[in-house]
C-alpha cells in the first residue's frame, strides 16, 4: 500500500482524494482594502477584533474562521474530527488560546508561513488514510503580534528596507472530508496529491529579506513535485507560492530556470497579490501565516470555483527562525509545502 501511495523521493499521490468541502477567511482591514478583499468572507475593522491584546485578537480569528468554515461544509463542530492549526506566536498561544473553546482535538503543528501547507498536507494524509472523516486545517497571523516578537513593537516605528515584507493580519481555514461535501462547494475540489518540503538553508541571516529566504526553499519542492509526478509546468493553470513577495519571486525564477524550469507563465505569489504594492506601502508585499492562508481559502478556491482554474500546485513558504535563534547569530532556513489541488 505505501509503495502505490508514494511517488518520487518527497510526494504522496492520494487513491481516494480527499475533499475540500468549506472554506473560511477572515481579514483586517489593511487586507480588505486590498485587491482581495471582496474575496474574504468577513473583514474586520477593529485591529483588535474585540480582544484585550494582539494575541487575543489573533486567537479570536483563528476560531472565527474556523466555524465559518464549518458552517459553510454544512457541519457542526462535533463532526470534526481534528484540528491542525498553527500561527507564528510562542507556543502557538494564538492556536490554543483562540480555539480552545471549540473543544476539538487538536494537532498544534508549526511550519512558520508554510503552516497551512503542512496543515493540509497531515489533514489530507488522515482523512484518506481513514483515520478521521473531517478535518479542519487551520492558520493565522497579525502584523501587530508578529511585529513584537520578531522585529519591534509598532508603536517603535523603525524604517524598514525595501526587502521588507507586511505581515498579513488573517487567519484561514479549511474543512478536508473522505466525501464532497452537501452544501456550499459546488463544484467540488480534491487534493490529488503533496510534496513536503525538506528544510533549506543558504546562509542568509537577514530577517528582513525574508524572500531570499525562502525563495530556495520553494525551488526545492516545486523543482522535487515535477520530479516526482512526472509533470511539466503548464500542467498546472497555476503554480502559487505563498509570501516570497517581489524580491523571492526573482531568486525563484531564476533557481528553477537554472534547474531546467521555467514557470513564469504558471507562477503566482500571494504576497504580491494581496495587497497593491504601489499604493499600500508594504515594500516587497505580505507574509504571515495568515497570507497564504486567507488568499487560498478566499480568491484561489473561488477562481477555481469559476472554472479559470482546474488544477493548481499551492506551495506556502516559510522561515524558520525564532527572536532566540536571530539574536543568537544563526541562519534563517526556508521550508515550502506543496499541495495538489484539482477542481472536479
Amino acid at each position: 500500500m505505501v509503495a502505490k501511495k508514494t511517488k518520487g523521493k518527497q510526494s504522496i499521490l492520494f487513491e481516494h482524494p480527499p475533499y475540500i468541502i468549506g472554506a473560511g477567511a477572515v481579514a483586517g482591514k489593511k487586507e480588505g482594502d486590498g485587491p482581495l478583499g471582496k474575496y474574504f468572507d468577513w473583514v474586520e475593522e477593529d485591529p483588535m477584533f474585540g480582544g484585550e491584546t494582539w494575541e487575543d485578537a489573533e486567537g479570536r480569528m483563528q476560531k472565527k474562521a474556523a466555524q465559518l468554515a464549518i458552517e459553510k461544509a454544512g457541519l457542526k463542530e462535533g463532526d470534526i474530527r481534528y484540528l491542525l492549526a498553527g500561527d507564528l506566536l510562542d507556543q502557538l498561544i494564538a492556536t490554543s488560546f483562540g480555539i480552545m473553546s471549540l473543544e476539538i482535538p487538536l494537532f498544534g503543528v508549526y511550519g512558520a508561513c508554510s503552516t497551512m501547507g503542512e496543515s493540509l498536507s497531515l489533514g489530507a494524509v488522515l482523512v484518506e488514510g481513514g483515520y478521521a472523516e473531517h478535518i479542519v486545517a487551520l492558520t493565522s497571523s497579525h502584523n501587530a503580534g508578529a511585529e513584537r516578537q520578531f522585529r519591534f513593537p509598532l508603536a517603535y516605528g523603525n524604517q524598514k528596507p525595501l526587502s521588507a515584507t507586511w505581515t498579513v493580519t488573517g487567519s484561514g481555514a479549511l474543512v478536508v472530508s473522505n466525501e464532497p461535501g452537501k452544501k456550499s462547494m459546488d463544484p467540488q475540489f480534491i487534493i490529488k496529491g503533496i510534496t513536503t518540503g525538506k528544510i533549506v538553508d543558504y546562509g542568509i541571516k537577514d530577517s528582513m529579506n525574508m524572500g531570499s529566504c525562502m525563495a530556495p526553499a520553494a525551488c526545492d519542492v516545486i523543482y522535487q513535485n515535477l520530479q516526482d509526478f512526472n509533470l511539466k509546468p503548464e500542467d498546472y493553470d497555476k503554480i502559487i507560492t505563498g509570501d516570497l513577495g517581489l524580491v523571492g519571486k526573482e531568486i525563484l525564477l531564476d533557481m528553477l530556470s537554472a534547474k531546467g524550469y521555467d514557470i513564469s507563465q504558471q507562477y503566482m505569489d500571494c504576497g504580491i497579490e494581496i495587497y497593491d504594492i504601489q499604493e499600500q506601502d508594504v515594500h516587497s508585499g505580505g507574509s504571515g501565516c495568515g497570507c497564504s492562508a486567507i488568499t487560498l481559502a478566499g480568491y484561489i478556491l473561488e477562481t477555481m470555483r469559476q472554472g479559470t482554474w482546474k488544477k493548481i500546485l499551492f506551495v506556502p513558504t516559510g522561515a524558520l527562525l525564532s527572536k532566540v535563534s536571530y539574536n543568537e547569530g544563526k541562519t534563517v532556513p526556508g521550508i515550502a509545502h506543496g499541495i495538489i489541488i484539482e477542481r472536479v
